[in-house]
């Protein structure tokens, strides 16, 4: 039986995908993350969770405009990649920044609204992880499977919308995520709508 092509290609993402971290780990034991390691840690994992989100949502565009084959081998560890960042940053601030304070932190997410935004923005990636398996689009038949996966779209929204609202002065940064984002929702969109075109111009045989 042949091997699939490209081997390599998800353990040298997974690997380079975990760099940073390792990165922030050895900093951090070092000494070199500043006088307040909490908000770079915050900043870092949070940033990594978007980046690897928006790579994910980028898989099906590259097939689309280029017909390459291969990102889509890689979407599902993209997306668990991002999930896991996005735990680590929440993690981060709940227990290390707010010491599982629960009143604290209900306070901060029923009154700040980008806490609010991202908090809902890792709710709604918690079910497309739990459903990531092969056994959960059997389990749950592929079409169901798939709108529930579209909630990726609204996550990744909320979560471009909790970088800009957190950031107070320079937006460029979360302003280009989020053009980024509206560009890849754009190619969806367009294919979509091609798509049922198509099915609405092919004739129906009675």
């Amino acid at each position: 039986m042949a091997s699939a092509p490209l081997p390599w290609l998800k353990p040298a993402v997974l690997v380079g995908g975990l760099s940073p971290l390792a990165l922030l780990l050895v900093q951090g034991l070092q000494g070199e993350l500043g006088a307040n390691v909490i908000e770079v840690v915050l900043n870092q994992t949070g940033l990594l969770a978007l980046v690897f989100l928006l790579v994910s949502l980028a898989c099906t565009p590259l097939k689309l405009l280029f017909a390459w084959t291969w990102p889509m081998r890689l979407r599902k560890l993209l997306g668990l990649m991002a999930f896991a960042y996005a735990v680590l940053h929440f993690l981060t601030y709940a227990v290390v920044d707010q010491g599982l304070a629960l009143g604290r932190i209900f306070q901060d997410v029923t009154e700040r609204g980008f806490i609010a935004v991202g908090f809902l923005a890792l709710m709604l990636l918690v079910p497309l992880a739990v459903t990531s398996t092969n056994a959960s689009v059997r389990r749950l038949g592929f079409p169901t499977w798939q709108r529930l996966h579209r909630l990726v779209y609204v996550a990744a929204v909320l979560g471009v919308v909790h970088f800009v609202w957190r950031v107070k002065k320079d937006l460029t940064e979360p302003l280009i995520f989020g053009g980024i984002l509206a560009l890849l929702l754009g190619i969806r969109a367009v294919e979509a709508v091609r798509k049922r075109r198509r099915v609405r111009s092919t004739p129906r045989h009675a």
